[in-house]
């Protein structure tokens, strides 16, 4: 087989229905949208139910959305026990190492697990428990 002679799978293909060409082309005239109507003249906006009070606005709205709320990834202590004794765990290491996918607004380091190394980690937040158990194992925590 060449190049030239590539082809797409039948059927893979199919050309575009162009309606409004003449009734001859069988989707000429009322383009298929049929006689009259609201859906003939045009189109309405999601969520309209035809000038009923829509559901989105019927529900009760409840609650708050913080527009400036930070979101931290999280690491726990466990995940920390992959790297070597007196190692500087940086967020850039973490990402570099796969532990932490997206940065967002920061690293904080979280108490869940057991640490078995004396690192030096420097972090965005530290859970109270983090820190204590950092500190226990020998090493120590550096706000950024």
């Amino acid at each position: 087989m060449n190049l030239n002679e590539l082809q797409p799978a039948l059927g893979s293909r199919q050309t575009r229905n162009r309606v409004g060409r003449g009734t001859s082309s069988g989707n000429g005239k009322t383009a298929g949208r049929g006689q009259k109507g609201q859906k003939a003249r045009g189109k309405t906006r999601l969520g309209f139910e035809g000038g009923q009070m829509p559901l989105y606005r019927r529900i009760p709205k409840r609650g708050f959305t913080n527009i400036s709320r930070k979101e931290f990834a999280v690491v726990n202590l466990d995940k920390l026990n992959n790297f070597d004794n007196g190692t500087e765990v940086t967020p850039a290491l973490l990402i570099e190492q796969g532990v932490v996918k997206n940065q967002r607004d920061g690293i904080k380091v979280l108490g869940n697990g057991q640490l078995e190394k004396k690192l030096t980690i420097k972090a965005h937040k530290f859970s109270a428990a983090a820190v204590k158990a950092i500190e226990q194992a020998g090493g120590s925590t550096e706000v950024i």
